[in-house]
């Protein structure tokens, strides 16, 4: 069975823009992956589909109520009980989160389903939190207007991952970050633009040749802009000898 992504947002249109258009879209209606959203207002139980309240203590900003969210996590984990699927991993998009990196993507692309909670206002109710296993996942340090962008970007990086979702079998693999370096620049036609040349050995036609200018490219730019993520690397023979060139190049610091 493809794997299947279930969503609990206030705003299912939102996602539109990762089930209709691109790599994600593509994925989607050739069924490599399912991807299903549930409303937290379809699971209440007054007139006015209230699915906020303002939080005990005071303050300002509304808090989500724990039943409607407790009863659609509970309808999405009975529903995937059914196929056969029953412990998926639940996710809340927080700024309190594990930070998501190429790391925890190629994590998530190994399991069956993904249960992803985007929340909204100033928060959800604790107690979300005392009747499910959610694990929380951040884009970063700062804050947005809800979860359902940050659920858009770990969907859109995970799904590029399933195998056949970019067409190619090798583009996966020639992302950023997915050996643990940037990528290297990329050229295509014209040779020549107003001056500006394409690289002589992209074009000579020596694959060995264009590898090993790709890898010191991403060593390079690694170097330059991240060069935390070399720190802890086990580097091979050939970026050894390729990081050594760098060095001696740039000369003494």
């Amino acid at each position: 069975m493809a794997p299947q992504y279930h969503v609990v947002t206030l705003f299912p249109e939102m996602f539109a823009a990762l089930t209709d258009f691109g790599v994600s879209g593509r994925a989607v209606k050739n069924q490599l992956c399912g991807v299903r959203f549930w409303n937290p207002r379809d699971f209440t139980q007054d007139n006015y589909h209230t699915v906020d309240d303002r939080p005990f203590g005071g303050g300002p900003g509304m808090v989500m109520l724990v039943e409607p969210l407790d009863l659609a996590l509970t309808a999405v984990k009975a529903e995937l009980l059914r196929k056969g699927m029953p412990s998926p991993r639940m996710i809340y998009l927080s700024p309190q989160g594990r930070r998501l990196d190429q790391s925890l993507v190629q994590e998530l692309v190994q399991e069956p389903a993904l249960v992803l909670l985007a929340g909204r206002y100033e928060g959800i109710d604790e107690r979300v939190f005392a009747r499910h296993a959610l694990e929380e996942v951040s884009l970063g340090d700062y804050v947005l207007s809800g979860g359902e962008l940050p659920a858009m970007v770990l969907l859109d990086a995970v799904i590029r991952q399933i195998p056949g979702a970019l067409g190619h079998a090798d583009s996966a693999k020639e992302d950023s970050f997915s050996d643990g370096l940037l990528d290297c620049p990329h050229y295509t036609r014209p040779e020549d633009y107003l001056g500006l040349k394409s690289p002589q050995v992209l074009r000579g036609g020596n694959h060995a040749e264009v590898s090993r200018w790709r890898l010191r490219q991403s060593l390079s730019r690694t170097a330059l802009r991240r060069p935390d993520l070399l720190e802890h690397r086990a580097m091979s023979p050939m970026e050894l000898e390729l990081l050594g060139e760098l060095r001696r190049e740039a000369g003494p610091e």
